[in-house]
Parts: C-alpha cells; sequence; structure tokens
C-alpha cells in the first residue's frame, strides 16, 4: 500500500474524487426519487447541488488518502457511496431501506473477501464478520430497551458499520459504535439551544452512526486492535 506522502497517492485522491463527483450526482438523483417503488417522483434531486456531489467527493478522495490504492479501497468507497445515500434519505425521509442496507451488507462482505484473497489477511476477514455480529446484537439489544430511540433500521445499519470497523480492528469497532451516540447528543443539544428542536424532538440516528463510524476510520491508526 501506497502512503499519502507519495505523489501516487496524491494522484489517486484526485482521481477519486473525480470519481466520486459523478457518483455524488447519481446519489442526489436517486436520493431525490425515492421512494423508488412510484413509477415517477416529483422530486428529481434531493439536495440542491453541489453539497451531495462535493461531499461524496471528498469522502472517496480521503478513502484514497487513508488506504492508498490497497485491495481494501473499492470496499471503502462502496461504504461512502452508501453513506452518502442512506444519510440522505434517513435526513428526508427518516428511514433507512432495507433495499440499501441489506444487499450493502452483501457487497461489503463480497468486496472485503476480494480484499483478504488480495492481502491474505483471513484475520482482518474474521474480524469483520464478528465485528458486524457484535455490533448488530448491540444495537438490538438496545432497540429493544429503547424502542423509540433506534429503529431496526439502525440496527441493520450497525451490522454494515461492524463489517467494516471489524476489518479495520477492533479499537475501531468500541470508538465507532460509541461515537454515534456522542454525536447524536452533541447535535441534539446544538439544535435545542437554537431552538431547532424540542425537547421531544427525534432526530435520524443513521446519519450519526455514519459520521461515528467516519470518526473512527479516520482515526483508525491511533486505535488499539
Amino acid at each position: 500500500m501506497i502512503t499519502a506522502e507519495t505523489p501516487s497517492a496524491v494522484l489517486a485522491a484526485v482521481l477519486t474524487g473525480l470519481l466520486g463527483l459523478l457518483v455524488g450526482a447519481l446519489i442526489n438523483r436517486a436520493a431525490g426519487r425515492f421512494p423508488w417503488s412510484e413509477r415517477e417522483s416529483v422530486r428529481r434531486l434531493a439536495v440542491r447541488p453541489p453539497v451531495v456531489e462535493v461531499g461524496t467527493a471528498l469522502l472517496f478522495a480521503l478513502a484514497a488518502l487513508r488506504f492508498g490504492l490497497a485491495w481494501d479501497l473499492p470496499a471503502f468507497l462502496f461504504l461512502a457511496a452508501v453513506g452518502v445515500l442512506l444519510a440522505v434519505i434517513d435526513l428526508q425521509h427518516r428511514l433507512l431501506p432495507n433495499r440499501v442496507v441489506l444487499p450493502s451488507i452483501g457487497i461489503g462482505a463480497v468486496l472485503l473477501l476480494v480484499a483478504a484473497l488480495g492481502e491474505q489477511d483471513w484475520d482482518a476477514l474474521r474480524r469483520a464478520v464478528l465485528g458486524a455480529v457484535v455490533l448488530f446484537a448491540v444495537f438490538l439489544v438496545l432497540a429493544f430497551v429503547s424502542p423509540s430511540g433506534l429503529g431496526m433500521g439502525d440496527v441493520k445499519l450497525a451490522a454494515l458499520l461492524g463489517l467494516y470497523l471489524g476489518w479495520i480492528g477492533w479499537g475501531a469497532v468500541v470508538v465507532g459504535g460509541a461515537a454515534g451516540f456522542v454525536i447524536q447528543a452533541l447535535l441534539a443539544l446544538v439544535l435545542l439551544a437554537g431552538r431547532r428542536i424540542g425537547l421531544r424532538g427525534e432526530l435520524p440516528f443513521g446519519p450519526a452512526m455514519l459520521l461515528g463510524a467516519l470518526v473512527a476510520i479516520g482515526w483508525s491508526d491511533a486505535l488499539p486492535g
């Protein structure tokens, strides 16, 4: 794997960033047409450009800088794209659709299997599977304890994120799983202070979970395990 200081890494970040612009445009259009069961949708774009497009491009470029030209880069680019799509849909509809989350778990597992084959890192693959199981189980228990705070969509998203966080390490699983709750609490406090929501206001949890995973992945080099 190359490092972020090499010219090749910078070139890879630029190229993946350009790819992210295209993917972001597709995501914006797909999210704008949700729910896809309808033949036609009044909305064509979910968010006014270039927020989604530039955001996706930045995530793609950061992934290239973080992982370099490694076997696991495609898997994390896929996670970035799916994460943006899910975040936009959850913010606008308060829903994490099974049609996105469930296939993404399978596709992510296949991409990480390819990475394990390429890098001969079977420990990372086993850890990824266990990470998905652990986060799914933890969030499932929390959903039963507090059904008003967590939905089954959040539980399934936890499995997807646990897969990727487990690939990186157990430290990332712990930090990524916990960071979502911290981010959600901080965001709620900010919105309460700005009187954007009331004391009984509800916020979608998916975006906070995704941001928590992003923090863990970005800082994973400093985490144990």
